[in-house]
């Protein structure tokens, strides 16, 4: 079991980022076994040909049987707003032993032939490995991938608003828990050890590629918690053209079906793809429905996401 000691005014330090390497390297896990990962499968089917070009032997080769990857390709992130050439070229630097003692961490029998070497000149395979996988598996799909993301730190925050930190942490996954100033990461691998916040906080990640909330190999990591975000379920669906038929006769079939869909933080971006029209006839739509009082909207990041009022919810209920 892990735990985070939060230490003074760290109660107020905890604070959630998004990173397009985090998600990267998770989605490895994918790779090396596809079956653990079902709500996956259309993506790892839509990207099977592109796949085809990539240093598999090299990616695969990143975790191990129990999907473990090496701590220094999962630096804790700082921002929600971080960009893969950034955290790329940050982890240019990376000493030797640390790359060296990292893999020996995934690999301790022994390590795959294809990551023996100079640890100088294993990083520059692995970050040029990971930079091909970027642009042909994940650039296509960052945009919507990005967009759940988000809209579960915005889901997040209003949980924290209303109910409390306690709540938040009980509601990321049941292997997470808030006891008095001490959070708790259950671990199935049995990987144990304590540390403090102090100075340096606790960041929450949330990942399309978690099955279950996991942290840090190492205890000398800075602490963060990667765990499932919501709506992966949805993430490579299309909306069908369903819809309650009194609602629909009240505001019309798509913004019924709108309406329908904002139950949880939504950007415009995702619901166009989901309902396979415009971004900008659902911008239309979704002006007119705040306007009415029927949806809330915040801004995160470079997104503004919806969802609906307490007017739109009883509305639907109603409905």
């Amino acid at each position: 079991m892990i735990e985070y000691e939060l230490v003074g005014n760290d109660l107020g330090e905890v604070r959630f980022a998004i990173s397009p390497l985090n998600e990267l390297v998770l989605s490895l896990r994918t790779l090396r076994d596809p079956g653990r990962f079902p709500l996956q499968l259309p993506w790892l089917r839509a990207t099977e040909a592109a796949r085809a070009g990539l240093n598999l032997d090299l990616l695969r080769a990143l975790t191990n049987e129990a999907l473990w990857t090496p701590d220094f390709l999962s630096p804790r992130p700082y921002t929600p707003l971080g960009r893969i050439e950034d955290e790329l070229a940050a982890l240019t630097g990376t000493p030797g032993p640390v790359v060296r003692a990292d893999l020996a961490e995934v690999h301790p029998a022994a390590l795959p032939a294809v990551l023996r070497g100079r640890p100088d000149r294993i990083l520059v395979r692995v970050l040029a490995a990971l930079r091909d996988y970027w642009e042909v598996c994940f650039e296509p799909y960052w945009q919507r991938m990005r967009t759940v993301l988000e809209a579960d730190v915005v889901y997040r925050g209003r949980v924290i608003a209303q109910s409390g930190l306690a709540v938040m942490f009980a509601d990321v996954d049941p292997h997470v828990s808030l006891e008095q100033t001490v959070v708790y990461v259950r671990l199935r691998s049995g990987l144990s050890y304590r540390s403090s916040t102090a100075g340096r906080g606790l960041t929450l990640v949330p990942s399309l590629f978690c099955r279950r909330a996991s942290a840090p190999i190492s205890a000398d990591r800075p602490p963060h918690i990667m765990y499932p975000a919501r709506g992966l379920g949805t993430l490579w669906e299309t909306e069908p053209d369903v819809h309650a038929s009194a609602l629909a006769g009240l505001i019309g079939r798509v913004r019924a079906r709108l309406m329908n869909l904002l139950e949880t933080p939504t950007s415009s971006t995702e619901l166009a793809v989901r309902l396979k029209v415009t971004p900008t006839a659902v911008n239309q739509h979704l002006r007119a429905l705040r306007e009415a009082g029927l949806l809330t909207s915040a801004r995160h990041g470079r997104s503004v996401l919806y969802r609906r009022s307490d007017l739109g919810d009883r509305l639907v209920r109603g409905a």
